[in-house]
């Protein structure tokens, strides 16, 4: 089931059909109890709206509310690596290191909705940054009772330049105007996902396929509840 944040209305995706939700105000909508048993009531309840004809009729928003946006990072092997080398001319590569294995994990801020851009929108770059980079990430949204109760698709776009310099510039590479790519919905199950889900990245420019991808949630350090 998915959850899609519309210029109608909170829009439930299942079945291949399209329903509105009764409740208008999103944040509301997804912090109820067991959202999958509520979304699936109101599939039952309201009439349908037609199939993905309907979605391309309307402006779908970046599935966000009032939450913020907070991001884990150095999760994975490789991302410590990489991390390290950026950083080893400025003396800051053993931070990557300490951190990967340290019992508490980096969590840091990313952004408000402000910040945030949906499905199709454009991602910005920092123009005194020289080296930027596309982050997909698994994105979880976690309600006001601290538990996981839906994914989406995140892209933490990072501008490598400038953390790589210092680790305290983590804010000045993180954050800023249209920083973090988030939707295109809201993906709701009854259980949690396996972490064998493939994440895959395509970056195509004029029409061509420069980079392609993968991973998965198995090969992070973390568990995801752990992360929360």
């Amino acid at each position: 089931m998915k959850l899609y944040k519309t210029s109608a209305g909170n829009a439930i995706f299942h079945n291949e059909q399209f329903f509105l939700s009764p409740e208008k105000d999103w944040d509301t909508l997804i912090n109820q109890a067991d959202l999958h048993s509520v979304l699936l009531a109101q599939t039952e309840q309201e009439p349908p709206l037609g199939a993905w004809e309907w979605l391309a009729s309307q402006t779908v928003f970046s599935p966000i509310g009032q939450q913020e946006i907070w991001a884990a990072g150095v999760t994975y092997l490789r991302s410590k690596i990489a991390r390290m080398e950026e950083s080893k001319d400025s003396g800051g590569d053993t931070f990557y290191d300490k951190v990967y294995s340290a019992e508490r994990p980096e969590v840091f801020f990313k952004g408000t909705a402000i910040r945030a851009v949906g499905d199709q929108g454009t991602v910005y770059i920092r123009e005194d940054s020289t080296w930027d980079v596309p982050e997909p990430e698994l994105t979880l949204f976690v309600n006001s009772a601290n538990q996981i109760a839906a994914y989406t698709i995140g892209n933490d776009m990072s501008s490598r330049s400038i953390e790589g310099e210092n680790p305290l510039y983590l804010p000045q590479a993180k954050v800023y105007d249209n920083c973090a790519g988030l939707g295109p919905c809201l993906y709701i199950s009854e259980e949690p996902i396996p972490l064998t889900t493939p994440i895959r990245m395509n970056i195509v420019r004029a029409g061509e396929v420069i980079f392609e991808g993968d991973t998965q949630g198995a090969q992070m350090k973390r568990s995801l509840p752990e992360l929360v």
